[in-house]
């Protein structure tokens, strides 16, 4: 069984971790090896390197992961105590 807080915490800071990492790897890259269409299509009103784009995305991102965690826990708990073998 999955506690709902540890998984939604976790995916947030996941997700917002890589995050900062695509960013740098933009940085660090040529222009043709982006992803900055990517995130401008997923994360809305992400616009490439500016600082509010950069926060909005980064708090996107947290969110994205939020989201993630608070789906994913309850279905994974309810094929657990479904399907677990070994109770």
């Amino acid at each position: 069984m999955l506690n709902i807080k540890v998984t939604t915490w976790s995916l947030s800071i996941f997700a917002a971790f890589s995050f900062i990492l695509c960013i740098l790897y933009g940085l660090i890259t040529p222009s043709s090896l982006h992803m900055h269409q990517f995130l401008e299509n997923v994360l809305p009103g992400f616009k490439w390197l500016s600082i509010g784009g950069f926060f909005l995305g980064l708090v996107e991102s947290f969110f994205w992961g939020a989201y993630v965690g608070l789906v994913f826990t309850p279905i994974y708990n309810f094929f657990h105590k479904r399907w677990a073998t070994g109770k």
